[in-house]
């Protein structure tokens, strides 16, 4: 706390709870939480490694994931860290300015991710519905503006989202009931009018998600529509094929964002909420590299004919 010329207290430094009304299972929970990191790190950099070394995937939907899995990178090593952290230490503190920090950068990769997703909603969409113009209407330019859309949003809409909690005092309780600095979370403390700030948060995602869901919906509508007209056997399951991996990643994304944010009284569990704040930020970065791998037989193929190398190298 700190004070100022009237004699008010303001809040300088949070106290993170996390899980800590389950002390028995700060360990285990360690544990699981660092060795699925481990695996988001090792599963996502293995990702942009094959795709960068293998010229058969050097099209629009690997350059697209691969740009998915350096956001899942840096999207969990925004909260994870800091969760392993309160997870072993007695002082589960952040101070205000850490926490605009986590809650900036948090909003800049989960927007960038999301809108990623939807790029690559219709990257599938002009593969299934436009096969034989498909390296034609998805070239390198469109591919890299499309990008840069995304992460140049994934920018903007946090300053904004930021800006108003900065503007807000902090003079009352310091508990945040959770791991990191959720919007709504870090709200509920500010003993100034918020009305504004929750007005910004809501208005911001909820354009957010509809107009993702929009394009996403709008894409495999018309991917239904060409598969369901498709003649033959062959191409109908190739053409599910090729939707498959990706039509798993954003019903899980999206999936557990509806959960949070949409679901009516979704928050009146503050466990609940936790849970599923750590299946997004903590679990579904380390799966979307084994979606995006384990269907896919060029990514497969890479890997083992680099392990294959490294055993022979070994021999040698």
């Amino acid at each position: 706390m700190v004070l100022d010329g009237e004699n008010k207290s303001y809040v300088t430094i949070f106290i993170l709870l996390g899980f800590s009304e389950y002390p028995q299972l700060q360990v285990p929970l360690f544990l699981a939480f660092l060795t699925t990191y481990t695996v988001t790190l090792v599963g996502n950099l293995g990702i942009i490694v094959v795709i960068r070394i293998n010229p058969k995937v050097h099209t629009p939907i690997y350059f697209f994931l691969s740009h998915l899995s350096f956001l899942d990178i840096c999207y969990s090593s925004v909260f994870t860290p800091k969760l392993l952290e309160i997870l072993v230490v007695e002082a589960r503190s952040i101070t205000f300015r850490g926490c605009m920090v986590q809650f900036f950068f948090g909003c800049t990769f989960v927007i960038t991710e999301m809108f990623t997703l939807a790029v690559m909603a219709y990257d599938r969409f002009v593969a299934v519905c436009n096969p034989l113009l498909y390296t034609v209407a998805m070239s390198p330019k469109l591919c890299a503006l499309l990008v840069t859309g995304s992460y140049t949003w994934g920018g903007i809409c946090p300053l904004t989202l930021t800006y108003s909690p900065v503007e807000l005092s902090f003079c009352g309780s310091n508990i945040i009931n959770h791991f990191g600095c959720e919007c709504s979370v870090v709200l509920s403390l500010s003993c100034s009018d918020t009305h504004f700030s929750q007005m910004v948060c809501l208005i911001t995602s909820t354009f957010n998600e509809t107009s993702n869901l929009v394009i996403i919906l709008t894409s495999y509508i018309f991917i239904v529509v060409t598969i369901i007209r498709m003649p033959s056997p062959g191409g109908l399951h190739k053409a599910f094929s090729t939707c498959a991996s990706h039509l798993t990643a954003i019903t899980i994304f999206h999936g557990t964002i509806l959960l949070l944010y949409c679901v009516p009284n979704s928050r009146s569990s503050w466990l609940l909420v936790k849970v599923a704040t750590v299946f997004s930020t903590v679990m579904i970065p380390m799966l979307n590299p084994l979606i995006y791998s384990l269907r896919n037989k060029d990514v497969k193929e890479t890997v083992r004919k680099l392990i294959i190398t490294k055993q022979l190298s070994h021999s040698i």
